[in-house]
């Protein structure tokens, strides 16, 4: 095993704190994998992990070791991408991180003329509901919805979102609408965890007025939450892409928009300069332009 093949084999072992996991990623065999970090640790005269029978665990020395190794890695791979042409024709794979539901309605139409349009590129989408390190996790972008801290990658704003109450017509034509967020006390609600983890619904530009929200039913899903108000059950906050498609048929209607806070920007986010290849470009380009015309997202 070379000593770049080395380093592989040891960040794939990190990064799946296992053996087998590191196997399976670098689809080389369990012994080989464990053979090959012998050998690292052996040549560099120092342990980098701990082991158990569950998993295995970087050291002090393995942590800081890591951080250099993905560096090397990625200099390689923006010479050889450099090399191969890749830095200015999209090949290759792009990873992309979003939340679960901006992915689903939004961002999984725009990789579908994406892919349609650079059949050499190949894309690995992960949705979750946190905030990925795009350097120690190896995306190439991630769109990030809110203020974003000062940090060395780029950043361009697609849109903005609006944190929103929403109900169906049908319930408002029952039980009329709120004119203000004190009148939410009187409407049954359902609180979504993700979106409302407090039952303190905070209101207001600067978010300075707060309302205590005791709602009867409490939900995981965004996607659940919004089909109870859907239903006509009751009424919900959300962020307002996540009823776009809703708001543009008529399903759903939003209140209180005199009471809403401060929008939150919408971004993608990616590493800047000569290590963004073509593919993240390309992404990038195609993706600004379709966000931004989506009317719910301005």
């Amino acid at each position: 095993m070379d000593r770049i093949q080395a380093l592989e084999v040891f960040v794939a072992v990190a990064e799946a704190q296992s053996f087998a996991g590191g196997a399976r990623k670098t689809g080389l065999s369990a012994p080989s994998i464990t053979r090959g970090i012998n050998s690292l640790e052996e040549r560099l005269g120092t342990r980098l992990f701990t082991r158990t029978t569950r998993r295995v665990r970087l050291t002090d020395v393995g942590l800081a070791y890591l951080e250099d190794a993905r560096q090397i890695l990625e200099h390689l791979q923006t010479a050889n991408d450099i090399a191969s042409g890749a830095a200015t024709n999209p090949v290759g794979q792009l990873r992309l991180t979003c939340s679960h539901e901006f992915g689903r309605i939004y961002v999984m139409p725009v990789l579908s003329e994406f892919l349609d349009l650079y059949p050499d590129v190949s894309v690995d989408v992960v949705m979750v509901d946190r905030i990925v390190n795009l350097i120690e996790e190896g995306f190439d972008i991630a769109v990030r919805i809110g203020h974003l801290p000062s940090s060395d990658l780029s950043a361009v704003k697609v849109g903005r979102v609006r944190r929103v109450v929403c109900g169906s017509p049908e319930y408002f034509g029952m039980n009329g609408m709120p004119r203000s967020p004190e009148d939410l006390k009187a409407h049954r609600t359902v609180a979504i965890r993700p979106v409302s983890p407090s039952p303190e619904w905070r209101f207001g530009y600067d978010m300075d007025q707060m309302v205590r929200i005791d709602s009867r039913l409490t939900v995981s899903s965004v996607a659940s939450g919004i089909e109870m108000a859907r239903r006509g059950w009751g009424l919900t906050r959300v962020l307002s892409y996540q009823i776009g498609p809703d708001l543009e048929s008529g399903a759903m209607q939003t209140v209180l928009e005199d009471f809403e806070p401060e929008p939150l920007p919408i971004n993608l986010v990616h590493v800047e300069g000569r290590r963004a290849a073509a593919k993240v470009r390309a992404f990038v380009d195609l993706a600004s332009d379709r966000l931004r015309s989506v009317a719910v997202l301005n």
